[in-house]
């Protein structure tokens, strides 16, 4: 009823290859939007009734390839997010897991791909020098892996009657929302710590901070650290902060969603002393290995821990019976979903066609490309640095002359909201010692120094025109 015959799948596989190589060619090269994006545009071109009725392919394909062309590119001038390209591989294989659509719930559904997803786990331990021999878990995103290890730690630091008001999780002043968003879904306390002057986690004041409460009676639980922040590229003092974790028996999560990869490149790799030490490590394999979304890992050192967690709560109906060890394992004993794509393929064929020689370079080379940008703004005499690339981000802001400083703040603001409709390049927005900075997040192994360059120029020329403007 629904099958195309052998020709008209044929024609649709074509046309979507065709489609697939434009989009490449497009992320390749750019614009980051082909043109401004408008609300009312996308109105006009899209809106309608629920079709009753089918149309032909060709059309809908049209309309797909109109739906795109609307979108934002990751072209190599984009630094707006942490977000990599998809390489070519990984789109492949998300196509195919799309195709072969295995719900990966558990080893006797989805055999193949319960392997290849804990392999692809263990391999990404090893890249990063978390554990020869990870296991845990992919989900969504890092929100969604932040929350999972919030919720591990729960269950296996606090007692089963433990009032969740009274547990606490700690996190710098620098770390990513998501972490505190899942602590209120789950009803436990955040307890923000201060930074240093590198914006890194101030280790002193976590004990501190966790004395403290210890005193008064609440429950310390879980100290979070980050290993790169998205608004500056900090990574915490992870080996101080896992001793102090150790001291006060918490759960020691690193929220390494951006920034874990670099981890692998060896002149950064001092920088992570003390990831292999954490409990629970989240990295986001389309942040910065060049995964499509969504591909993001949970690691842990031994899933006992996750099984504690998770365990036990299962339906009679998905109860494994009649097998042992490898077969009888099931990512629902491990997680919060039962349903679950097949997100590890495409990142399981990324590191086998790239390899990790290929991919840390790769990753050496965008941190490379932040230290340019952050030199030619030194040298540019109408912008600012706000503060030193680290990793692959440098945040900076654009400094006209004459301009008074209580200015500073909404030119910038208004010139964040123009080079984000004009569609050439790419930033966004962060708050840097108090003054709203342009942030540059290079995440792109096809950005060059030209691109770089051009991003600043952009700026350059929307900054002044703004600056020209009657009350700029």
């Amino acid at each position: 009823m629904l099958d195309l015959d052998a020709d008209a799948l044929d024609a649709l596989l074509a046309r979507a290859a065709a489609s697939v190589v434009a989009e490449l060619e497009a992320t390749s090269g750019g614009p980051v939007f082909a043109s401004a994006p408008s609300a009312a545009r996308l109105h006009a071109l899209l809106d309608g009734p629920l079709p009753r009725d089918g149309e032909p392919l060709d059309a809908v394909m049209d309309a797909c390839d109109a739906v795109l062309a609307s979108g934002r590119r990751t072209a190599p001038p984009f630094f707006g997010y942490v977000q990599s390209p998809a390489t070519p591989v990984g789109v492949v294989g998300d196509l195919l897991a799309s195709a072969a659509d295995q719900n990966v719930t558990s080893w006797r559904s989805a055999p193949a791909a319960v392997h290849v997803e804990r392999l692809a786990l263990r391999w990404l331990g090893q890249l990063v020098g978390f554990d020869d021999h990870a296991a845990g878990l992919m989900v969504s995103g890092g929100s969604a892996a932040n929350l999972t290890a919030l919720l591990t730690a729960i269950r296996t630091r606090a007692p089963d009657d433990a009032d969740r008001r009274d547990l606490v999780v700690y996190v710098s002043e620098e770390a990513h929302f998501s972490v505190a968003k899942a602590a209120a879904a789950l009803g436990v306390a955040v307890r923000r710590v201060p930074v240093d002057g590198a914006w890194r986690l101030d280790v002193s004041a976590l004990a501190d901070a966790i004395a403290a409460d210890a005193r008064a009676g609440r429950r310390p639980l879980c100290a979070v650290a980050s290993a790169g922040t998205t608004s500056t590229g900090a990574v915490d003092p992870l080996d101080r902060t896992a001793e102090v974790a150790r001291e006060h028996g918490l759960w020691f999560h690193v929220d390494g969603a951006y920034g874990a990869p670099a981890a692998a490149v060896p002149a950064q790799r001092a920088r992570f002393a003390g990831i292999e030490r954490a409990d629970s490590l989240v990295i986001d394999a389309h942040k910065w290995l060049y995964a499509p979304v969504d591909c993001s890992a949970l690691l842990v050192h031994d899933v006992t821990v996750t099984a504690r967690a998770f365990g036990d709560v299962a339906g009679d109906y998905v109860r494994v019976v009649g097998a042992e060890d490898d077969e009888a394992f099931a990512f629902w004993d491990h997680g919060l979903e039962l349903s679950r794509r097949f997100r590890a393929l495409k990142l399981w064929m990324t590191l086998r066609c790239y390899g990790a020689r290929r991919l840390t370079e790769a990753i050496a080379h965008d941190i490379a490309m932040a230290d340019h940008l952050g030199a030619f703004v030194r040298r540019s005499a109408d912008f600012e640095l706000l503060s030193p690339p680290s990793l692959s981000i440098c945040t900076f802001r654009h400094v006209p002359a004459a301009m008074p400083e209580d200015a500073l703040d909404r030119h910038n603001e208004r010139l964040l909201a123009a080079v984000q409709r004009d569609g050439r390049v790419y930033v966004s927005n962060a708050v840097v010692r108090g003054h709203l900075a342009l942030r540059a997040c290079v995440t792109n192994y096809r950005t060059g120094p030209a691109d770089v360059e051009r991003t600043v120029d952009v700026l350059r020329e929307l900054g002044t025109a703004l600056a020209r403007e009657p009350g700029g």
